[in-house]
């Protein structure tokens, strides 16, 4: 069996007019594939470079999100690290170092008032917690007159130092008060800036 039927017979096909190329016309078909193949690289490589620069955009702009993220996460926890700290600090260093800073704090304030105002009879009204550590001034200053009054109003931490008209007001409960109330508004501030 002959498969012929299955092929095209080109023979067939009635002769045409023979196609004359001259080397001028071959030349400029071959500059005008040149020039097309030349345009179909250069546009491609243009799309690449696109592609390439939209690709690279897009990464640098999750880098930068994923660097800002970090940071904003670093940052709370430090700041949280901190703000613990500091309410440790707050609660349990700072009474403890006022309450033992509480005589050199009236020993500075008699002597601010004794240079001011000269030698003359002390009054210190303090709590009773306080009366019996600031008891040993009286050692301490022996040429001047100090009498101490016990007041139960006062809290520890609160003394009240007269020289003759002028009178200062030691309050270490109201420092220590403040310094927890600036803590927290640093803090308070602080989540506010960043939220």
């Amino acid at each position: 069996m002959s498969i012929a039927h299955l092929l095209n017979d080109f023979g067939s096909l009635s002769q045409g007019h023979p196609v004359a190329i001259t080397d001028v016309s071959l030349e400029e078909e071959r500059l005008e594939a040149f020039e097309k193949g030349y345009q179909a690289g250069w546009d491609d490589c243009v799309k690449s470079q696109v592609e390439d620069g939209r690709r690279i955009t897009a990464d640098l702009v999750q880098n930068l999100q994923d660097i800002g993220f970090t940071y904003e996460e670093v940052h709370a926890a430090i700041m949280g690290s901190m703000q613990r700290l500091l309410q440790q600090v707050t609660e349990t260093v700072l009474p403890t170092l006022s309450h033992a800073m509480l005589v050199p704090q009236v020993t500075e304030i008699l002597q601010d008032l004794l240079e001011l105002h000269g030698r003359q009879s002390v009054q210190i009204t303090a709590g009773p917690d306080d009366l019996a550590i600031l008891r040993r001034l009286s050692g301490e200053l022996p040429d001047i007159v100090c009498t101490m009054t016990e007041d139960q109003s006062l809290a520890s931490g609160q003394v009240c130092v007269r020289l003759g008209e002028s009178e200062r007001v030691l309050d270490m409960p109201d420092v220590l008060l403040r310094i927890e109330q600036a803590i927290s508004g640093f803090f308070q501030e602080n989540q506010r800036t960043v939220a």
